[in-house]
C-alpha cells in the first residue's frame, strides 16, 4: 500500500512538472515525456495486469443474471424428460399388471372388480392401502383382494366409492394356507412391515423347502377361495422341544409397489347380497 502511494505521488509530482516545463517550450516537454513513458512502463504493465482479471469478473457478474437463467430452463427440461420417462414407465408397468390380472389362473371363474390403488399406508404401524372403487361398485367388506402375483389382503372397510383393504403384512392379519409341497394345511399370519410372514401349525416332521409356494387353503367356510399364491418359504427350522416349525414366508404379491388389484367378490352368495 506504501508502494502504491510513493508511485502515486510520483505520477502527480511529473505531471505538475510537465505543465510546468510546458510553459518554457515544447521541446523540453517532448524530451522529459519520454522519458516519463520509458520510466514508468512497467508500473503501467503490472497495472493494467491487475486490472484485466476485475474487468473479466465484473462482465461476469453483468452476465450472471443471464446465465442463472440459462441454467433454470435447462434443469426445467431436464426435469420435464425425467417425468415423461417415469410416466411411460409407470404405463408400461401398468399395463403389464392389466395383463397379468386378466390372465391369473387361480381366479377361476369368481367374479371380480378392477381397481387401482390410489393410497399407500400412512406410516409404518398402518399397513393398509386405499381403492378407488367401492360399495357402488359392488365391493363389500371380508372380500379378498389380489394382485398379478398373488394375495394383498382383504377389504376391511368401505363407503360408496372407496374401500380399505388391510395388507396380509399387518400384525391382525391371518391367512389360512398350505405347503404346496407336503399339503400339509397352516395359518399364515403378518408380522409388520417389510417383515416376512410367520406361518403357525406347521408339524415338526413336515419336509419344507426353501422357496416352496404356499397358497391360500381353501377349507369350508375360508375368507379366501383355494391356491391363491401368499408366499415363498424363505426359512424352516424345527426347535427342541417345540410342537411345530418356525415357518416364514416372502409374499408373493409386491405390496409395496402396488398399482393395480382385483377384487374377488367371496364368498359367492355375499357378493350377490352386495350387488
Amino acid at each position: 500500500m506504501r508502494r502504491s502511494r510513493s508511485t502515486l505521488t510520483l505520477l502527480v509530482l511529473a505531471s505538475l512538472s510537465a505543465i510546468l516545463l510546458d510553459a518554457r517550450g515544447p521541446g523540453v516537454v517532448d524530451v522529459v515525456r519520454d522519458g516519463a513513458v520509458d520510466t514508468l512502463a512497467p508500473v503501467r504493465s503490472v497495472t493494467a495486469g491487475a486490472v484485466e482479471p476485475v474487468g473479466d469478473l465484473l462482465a461476469g457478474i453483468a452476465g450472471y443474471d443471464d446465465l442463472e437463467q440459462e441454467n433454470e430452463r435447462l434443469r426445467h427440461g431436464v426435469d420435464e424428460l425425467e417425468g415423461e420417462r417415469e410416466s411411460r414407465t409407470s404405463e408400461r408397468r401398468s399395463l403389464r399388471e392389466a395383463l397379468a390380472l386378466l390372465g391369473v389362473p387361480w381366479v377361476g371363474d369368481v367374479p371380480a372388480v378392477g381397481a387401482r390403488v390410489v393410497g399407500a399406508p400412512v406410516s409404518n404401524l398402518e399397513q393398509t392401502v386405499e381403492l378407488d372403487k367401492g360399495g357402488d361398485d359392488g365391493i363389500a367388506e371380508g372380500m379378498p383382494v389380489v394382485a398379478a402375483d398373488g394375495l394383498v389382503g382383504r377389504v376391511v372397510e368401505v363407503s360408496g366409492r372407496r374401500s380399505r383393504v388391510r395388507l396380509i403384512t399387518d400384525p391382525g392379519s391371518a391367512v389360512g394356507v398350505r405347503l404346496v409341497g407336503s399339503g400339509d394345511p397352516g395359518s399364515a399370519e403378518g408380522e409388520g412391515p417389510w417383515e416376512h410372514l410367520s406361518v403357525l401349525f406347521v408339524e415338526p416332521g413336515t419336509k419344507v423347502e426353501r422357496d416352496e409356494l404356499v397358497v391360500t387353503s381353501g377349507l369350508e367356510g375360508a375368507a379366501f377361495p383355494a391356491d391363491i399364491p401368499v408366499g415363498h418359504v424363505v426359512d424352516a427350522t424345527t426347535r427342541a422341544g417345540e410342537l411345530s416349525q418356525d415357518v416364514t414366508l416372502s409374499p408373493a404379491a409386491d405390496l409395496g409397489r402396488l398399482e393395480l388389484v382385483r377384487v374377488l367378490q367371496w364368498p359367492l352368495d355375499d357378493a350377490a347380497g352386495a350387488r
